[in-house]
């Protein structure tokens, strides 16, 4: 079982797939991988060898931020635009779509799957 960038890939997946279990690590990402490390795309995790596997643990650490660097870059880029104050930093704030999607049809699992409609607003308490 390869383990890369403390991800266990999946032993009966092609490695062009298994490599894209890896966070920050696409299909485009995953061939330059395969192609600057000699590796077929085609063969599958279970029948690498420990050369073939430390090479790609090497070309993905060593070259790619993935994992927990990445996410933590990202969380700091997003934190830093709350900061300053910027249009998308407000957007994530809100927890609105950052990315100049329409919001009132759609967004839905952005806000939290909220319907709101003509029979769901506040009813009046009928006096008795």
């Amino acid at each position: 079982m390869a383990r890369i960038a403390g991800v266990s890939l999946p032993p009966t997946k092609r490695v062009e797939t298994a490599l894209t279990y890896i966070y920050g690590i696409g299909i485009t990402t995953a061939h330059k991988v395969l192609e600057a490390t000699g590796i077929s795309p085609d063969i599958r995790v279970k029948d690498l060898s420990e050369a073939q596997s430390n090479a790609l643990r090497d070309a993905v650490e060593k070259v790619y931020k993935v994992e927990g660097d990445l996410k933590r870059e990202v969380l700091l880029n997003i934190k830093r635009m709350k900061e300053i104050g910027c249009y998308r930093g407000t957007r994530h704030v809100r927890n609105l779509p950052v990315h100049g999607q329409r919001t009132r049809t759609n967004s839905r699992t952005v806000r939290g799957n909220v319907r709101r409609t003509m029979g769901s607003g506040k009813r009046k308490l009928e006096k008795t």
